[in-house]
């Protein structure tokens, strides 16, 4: 999640109700083989689908926690056993995934919203000053910078090129360009420039890059040129990022709507919007097999049939959902305002365990190996598992 200009600015206040140590609070075991955990990118995957590989119990431990002093928005990575995360105190911190002990810290000099990407052995992450960093994942070595013409709040994606095996990153700024950087150099390959802000990060496929923002536009542009191949009106402004699974983008928008558009066809098929009131969508979704789950202003996580658009169910929280949430096997996780992360039924959205951090959770719960991370509002990362 991060701010956006259009929408104004407001403050969350919550006070944290658990105890911890300054820094770091270790557990006595944890799940998983920590090397093969991996949730290496915001969303999970290139094409931002919020699907973990793996199941998790009906209930959960906390296990750790650790203090950066400045509020979370970004959301966590997760590889190398390792949790990668940004501060709104400028600096990206490398924790220890079974004991959240620091490895590194580096500081980039301004505030940072978005999400890392971690891609091989190098963590890619911009910050509001538009600088956007390439450092060693395990060491915080800066290995090459890059200058955007405006504030990075979007998370950055990968791809590489079949042809020349050559990997691409993306990162959109607000200076209403999308940007493809040679992940090995820096060097700038091409730019691609749209109508307004760019928000949210932008989901591939491998031939295409889609991404939204405050144009009311969905963008589709080659990865290898930056080609434009089309674009749709979405509706209204798009604050988060899309979801493109099976030639689909799945992306929630300001005016409260779900929208699903075939990217061949460059038309909407269909749109979602609760009809006993909704409210914006901040968060983006997440596509599984069958269903779509997604959390908005309302106070609500939705979840809607993928090929229809029609209402399954909702859940209710007790503030508004800005985090994305995660589909893991037959259960949700989702964090909310309220200060709660919940795992939810994907069958039929009872709630099945909740945890009351205290504090607002703005962005979404990274997933892998048994584990379940997020930041909150009071600067702590929270790790949840199964104490075995």
């Amino acid at each position: 999640m991060f701010r956006l200009k259009i929408c104004g600015v407001f403050l969350l206040v919550a006070f944290l109700l658990v105890a911890c140590g300054r820094k770091e609070q270790k557990s006595a075991s944890v799940p998983g083989n920590l090397e093969k955990a991996s949730w290496p990118v915001f969303r999970g995957d290139p094409m931002l689908s919020g699907i973990a590989a793996d199941e998790l119990p009906d209930s959960l431990d906390l296990l750790w926690m650790y203090e950066t002093e400045s509020v979370l928005i970004s959301s966590p990575v997760i590889g190398l056993g390792m949790v990668y995360i940004g501060s709104t105190n400028g600096k990206v911190y490398a924790l220890g995934l079974g004991d959240g002990r620091l490895k590194w810290e580096y500081f980039t000099g301004d505030d940072i919203e978005a999400s890392p990407l971690l891609m091989d052995d190098t963590i890619f992450i911009g910050s509001l000053s538009g600088d956007f960093f390439a450092l060693d994942a395990r060491s915080g070595e800066v290995l090459w910078q890059y200058k955007t013409g405006n504030s990075i709040y979007g998370s950055a994606n990968y791809a590489e090129i079949p042809d020349t095996q050559e990997k691409l990153i993306f990162v959109g700024s607000y200076d209403n360009r999308m940007y493809c950087l040679s992940a090995a150099t820096g060097k700038l390959k091409w730019t691609y420039e749209a109508d307004d802000y760019i928000n949210g990060a932008p989901a591939t496929d491998g031939r295409h890059v889609v991404f939204g923002g405050c144009d009311e536009r969905l963008h589709i542009v080659s990865t290898v040129d930056g080609n434009k191949i089309g674009d749709v009106w979405a509706g209204s402004y798009i604050p988060g990022s899309a979801a493109l699974v099976d030639g689909r983008a799945y992306v929630g928008h300001y005016d409260n709507k779900l929208v699903c558009i075939d990217i061949a066809e460059q038309e909407v098929i269909w749109e979602y919007g609760d009809t006993r009131g909704g409210g914006p969508f901040f968060a983006s979704p997440a596509v599984g097999e069958r269903r779509v789950v997604i959390g908005s202003r309302d106070e609500k996580v939705h979840c809607v049939d993928r090929d229809t658009g029609e209402q399954i169910w909702t859940f209710r929280t007790r503030d508004e959902i800005d985090g994305s949430s995660v589909i893991a096997g037959d259960k949700v996780i989702t964090g909310s305002i309220d200060g709660r992360v919940y795992i939810l039924s994907l069958e039929d959205g009872r709630e099945l365990w909740s945890y009351e951090i205290g504090a607002a959770i703005l962005g979404g719960p990274a997933v892998a190996g048994g584990f379940v991370i997020v930041g909150a509002e009071d600067g702590r990362v929270y790790t949840f598992g199964e104490n075995i």
